[in-house]
């Protein structure tokens, strides 16, 4: 009896629903609400960040099921890898305190991974599907990035706790 290998692509005639999906889960954490008098748009994605310790957390998972999906409809190594890239920079640089509360409002990874999903669907037989081992190896990446996450202020704060009190 042989394996049938696994089957991880989305069949195409069910690409279009799964996009506008992602594309409404990127808008709303990344533009959601738009400031009034401007073009410029608030997301989720910033204000869980003010959640202490596991907003960070949860903006690195929410953008990473938008990879999963990406995964899913067939997107290359090199698509996903740069998508990847994104939530690392923007988990990694929203994590500082104040400046990157600034920096999650101004950089928009989930708008970006859309448009490299876009970018890919639009011309999507130059490159070969990403292969189920690579796309556990990214989301395992993100899951420690995000962990980190919450680890370091933690460890950061009992530090602080300890050179202030000696406990």
């Amino acid at each position: 009896m042989s394996k049938s290998p696994i089957k991880f692509t989305i069949e195409p005639d069910a690409k279009a629903p799964t996009l506008k999906r992602l594309r409404q889960l990127s808008r709303l954490l990344d533009n959601a609400i738009t400031i009034p008098g401007t073009r410029v748009g608030i997301g989720l994605d910033p204000l869980i960040g003010f959640i202490p310790l596991g907003g960070d957390f949860l903006g690195v998972m929410l953008s990473a099921y938008i990879v999963l999906e990406a995964a899913r409809l067939g997107a290359p190594k090199a698509t996903l890898g740069r998508m990847v890239l994104n939530i690392i920079i923007d988990g990694l640089l929203g994590a500082i305190p104040v400046l990157g509360d600034f920096f999650d409002f101004a950089w928009t990874a989930n708008e970006h991974n859309i448009k490299l999903l876009e970018e890919y669907l639009r011309f999507p037989g130059q490159s070969k599907s990403a292969d189920v081992w690579f796309v556990l190896a990214l989301l395992l990446g993100l899951l420690l990035v995000a962990i980190v996450l919450v680890a370091f202020p933690v460890i950061l704060i009992r530090l602080l706790w300890q050179a202030l009190f000696g406990v």
